[in-house]
């Protein structure tokens, strides 16, 4: 009996080993201060580590195609939903359809399951107000203020072939305008540049630092890295319409532990996991959720609507004329 006893011990310690030895490879286009907030909490809540690169959206896709044939991560987290609109197009995400996602609307997650959005968030102005206030203007409320002369050399975004918050400001600019109106504004935007990122929320802190007057970013950006640190920022929406994100994360195919990448999917939609977001002002799709106070949501701007299937599968068409027309075309 106590040669069997020894034996169970043994089998038992074995088998806690290995599930402590459990590790996810994950991407993810969040903040690189964001990303632990629910990465550490999933690790504690199931034991599992979690090896994280974190890199923005674009280049996440990047990475994945390139690494199709030797997939090195399981899950991307984070970013808009037109990226992995675009994997899937490529073939580069498998399907899950999480138990904890089934009563979601479908604009909020993939029919297939390729993708599931975990948050909601809207492209706004960040402004630096003692900047608006030497150049004697107020914060831009149309797409068309940003070409006031007082703005001229003094606007930053990002790339939007680097950033899924840029190309959500193309995407939100050829759904306002139509595509040649789109980039014919934007042509006149480039002139009032004075560089471009290549993460989406970098302007926000560069704005809070008096490097530029105006960054175009998302709303929870400019709230979490601007007004929240104090520093003089101010946040406005255009009043056209402005675009969104639904925020999204994915199974990346033939990655090396796609059960694990499952656990973590159906945590995140939890009610507890998204009540993290709090910390960044995102906006949860859990309804069960709770919000922090002074976050922007859906029904608080005027949005444009999106359809995020086709700003998928046109990412690469129009990053390309993007690049032609603007980037190199200047």
């Amino acid at each position: 009996m106590k040669k069997l006893g020894f034996v169970v011990l043994v089998l038992a310690l074995l088998a806690s080993a290995a599930y402590a030895a459990q590790v996810l490879h994950m991407y993810t286009a969040l903040d690189s201060n964001e990303w632990p907030i629910y990465v550490r909490a999933f690790e504690k809540a199931t034991g599992i580590k979690v090896e994280v690169v974190r890199m923005s959206s674009g280049e996440v896709l990047a990475r994945v195609e390139a690494e199709a044939k030797n997939p090195q991560a399981s899950i991307w987290f984070g970013g808009p939903a037109v990226d992995q609109i675009a994997a899937k197009k490529k073939g580069l995400l498998e399907p899950y359809k999480s138990p904890n996602a089934w009563s979601m609307p479908l604009a909020f997650k993939d029919p297939d399951g390729y993708w599931t959005g975990f948050y909601f968030g809207a492209i706004g102005f960040a402004s630096n107000t003692e900047q608006l206030k030497e150049l004697g203007v107020e914060p831009p409320t149309s797409w068309y203020d940003l070409l006031k002369p007082e703005f001229k050399g003094r606007i930053s975004l990002a790339y939007p072939y680097t950033s899924g918050t840029a190309y959500t400001v193309l995407a939100s600019l050829v759904a306002l305008m139509g595509e040649d109106e789109a980039f014919e504004y934007w042509k006149k935007l480039h002139k009032q540049i004075h560089h471009y990122n290549k993460s989406g929320s970098a302007c926000v802190t560069q704005v809070g630092l008096g490097e530029v007057t105006v960054g175009i970013a998302f709303a929870h950006d400019v709230i979490k890295k601007g007004i929240s640190k104090g520093y003089p920022v101010t946040l406005s929406f255009p009043k056209e319409g402005t675009g969104y994100e639904v925020g999204a994360m994915s199974i990346i195919k033939g990655g090396p532990e796609p059960e694990l990448a499952k656990k973590f999917i159906d945590w995140m939609l939890t009610a507890e996991a998204q009540n993290l977001m709090k910390q960044w002002y995102r906006i949860p799709l859990n309804p069960d959720a709770e919000v922090a106070e002074g976050s922007v949501k859906m029904g608080d701007v005027k949005v444009v609507p999106m359809d995020f299937d086709y700003f998928g599968r046109e990412k690469d068409r129009l990053i390309e004329r993007w690049k032609n027309e603007i980037e190199y075309g200047s």
